[in-house]
C-alpha cells in the first residue's frame, strides 16, 4: 500500500467517470480504521496527498489522514452534504444542498471563493483545461436545471447550460465535450469551452446517475430499468440491456473497463454486460438495492449494497471474493487507489480497508 501515491481525485477517478481504478488489491483485506463524521454519510470519497476528502450529512467537509483515521481539518458550510467532492491541484470543490458551491484549500479547508446556486447541489464537480492555456474550468449541476462552469483559480461563471429538470449526477468530460443527464430523460452534450449545445438523446427515463464518456460512448443507466449505450457524435443508442428476469432502476452509475460494463440496481443485483454488445455476461445479488456506484481495480469489481455489506467480486464471473458487514446501507461510491478501498456509509463513518500488518 502505497500512502503518498494512492490518488482517486474525482468521483469514478477520473474527469471521464469511467470508474476504473489504476491499482490493484492487495490479496488480503482488513479494516484499517474507521472515522465518524457523526451523520449520515452519501457522498463519496475522493484520495490524494496522503489524505481521503468527504462530505457529511452534518454540513461539514473532512480532510482525514488516510494512514491513521485521524482529523487532519473540517469545514462547516452551513446545510447537508450528499455531493462527493472533486479534488484539482491542491484545491476541494463541493456542493451542498443549499447551493453553496465551494473552492477549498485541500490543505487548510480555508475558502477560496464561494457561488451560491441557490437550489441543491446533489452531483459531484468535474473539470477541464482550456486548450494551449494554463486555465481550468469546473463544471457542476444543480436542481435549478442547470449545469454551471466557472474559472476554478477565480470563481467566476464563464457560462450556464439551461436543461428541462433537475440535474442529479455528476458531468462525465473527454476535455471537449461534457455530457450529462437528468429528470429530462435526456443525455445533453455541450461544449467545455462556451456551454454551446451539441447535442441531446432521449434516453427513455430520468437519469439519477452519472455517464460514463470512454472514447466516444457514453454509457449510462436510467430509472426504467435499462442500462444504455449513446454514440454522442452520431447521437443514438447503440445498445439498451434490461434484465427482464429482475429489473430495477439503475440509481447506480457505470464502471466502463475494456470488455465490461458493471452496474448496480435497485432490483438487488451487480449487472456486468459486454461493452460492445451489452450482452449479458454476469449477474452478482446483494441482499438489498444497490445504489452504490461500482469500481473495476484490474480483475475484480468492488461495490457497497444498501444492505449494508461492502463486496469484492471477481470481473470474469461474478463470484464473491470478499466482502464486510458494515451493518450500515453504503450509498456512496468507494474510492480505490494505492491498495485502499475508502467509503462511506449511513451510519455517519468513513471506512478504510487495505492489507492487514
Amino acid at each position: 500500500m502505497n500512502v503518498e501515491a494512492a490518488s482517486w481525485p474525482t468521483f469514478r477517478g477520473d474527469p471521464a467517470l469511467s470508474g476504473v481504478a489504476e491499482d490493484m488489491l492487495p490479496d488480503t483485506l482488513t479494516l484499517l480504521w474507521s472515522f465518524n463524521t457523526g451523520s449520515e454519510v452519501y457522498s463519496s470519497p475522493v484520495i490524494g496527498f496522503g489524505r481521503v476528502y468527504i462530505g457529511s450529512t452534518n454540513g461539514k467537509v473532512y480532510s482525514i489522514d488516510l494512514r491513521d483515521g485521524s482529523k487532519i481539518w473540517e469545514f462547516d458550510t452551513g446545510d447537508d452534504i450528499e455531493a462527493p467532492p472533486l479534488l484539482l491541484d491542491k484545491t476541494i470543490y463541493i456542493g451542498s444542498l443549499s447551493g453553496d458551491f465551494f473552492s477549498l484549500d485541500a490543505q487548510t479547508g480555508q475558502v477560496h471563493w464561494k457561488y451560491n446556486i441557490d437550489n441543491s447541489i446533489y452531483g459531484s464537480a468535474n473539470w477541464a483545461r482550456v486548450p494551449k492555456s494554463q486555465e481550468k474550468l469546473i463544471f457542476v449541476g444543480s436542481y435549478d436545471n442547470q449545469m454551471y462552469c466557472f474559472d476554478a483559480a477565480t470563481g467566476k461563471l464563464k457560462w450556464t447550460y439551461e436543461t428541462d429538470h433537475y440535474i442529479n449526477g455528476s458531468p462525465a468530460t473527454d476535455g471537449e465535450n461534457i455530457v450529462f443527464g437528468g429528470c429530462d430523460e435526456k443525455l445533453h452534450i455541450v461544449k467545455v469551452l462556451d456551454g454551446m449545445k451539441k447535442g441531446e438523446v432521449w434516453a427513455g427515463s430520468y437519469i439519477p446517475g452519472s455517464a460514463a464518456l470512454v472514447g466516444n460512448r457514453a454509457y449510462l443507466g436510467h430509472y426504467d430499468n435499462k442500462l444504455i449505450c449513446i454514440d454522442i457524435g452520431e447521437k443514438r443508442i447503440v445498445w439498451e440491456y434490461e434484465d427482464r428476469e429482475n429489473g430495477g432502476p439503475f440509481f447506480s452509475s457505470p464502471a466502463v473497463g475494456k470488455d465490461h460494463v458493471v452496474i448496480g440496481s435497485r432490483d438487488g443485483y451487480l449487472h456486468c454486460v459486454n461493452r460492445e454488445t451489452g450482452k449479458k455476461i454476469w449477474t452478482f445479488r446483494t441482499r438489498d438495492e444497490i445504489d452504490s456506484s461500482p469500481v473495476i481495480a484490474g480483475n475484480r469489481v468492488i461495490v457497497g449494497s444498501i444492505d449494508g455489506r461492502l463486496y469484492v467480486v471477481n470481473l470474469a464471473d461474478g463470484k464473491k471474493i470478499w466482502s464486510y458487514e458494515i451493518g450500515a446501507a453504503i450509498i456512496g461510491c468507494p474510492a480505490v487507489a494505492g491498495g485502499f478501498i475508502v467509503v462511506g456509509a449511513e451510519d455517519g463513518r468513513v471506512y478504510t480497508f487495505g492489507e492487514g500488518s
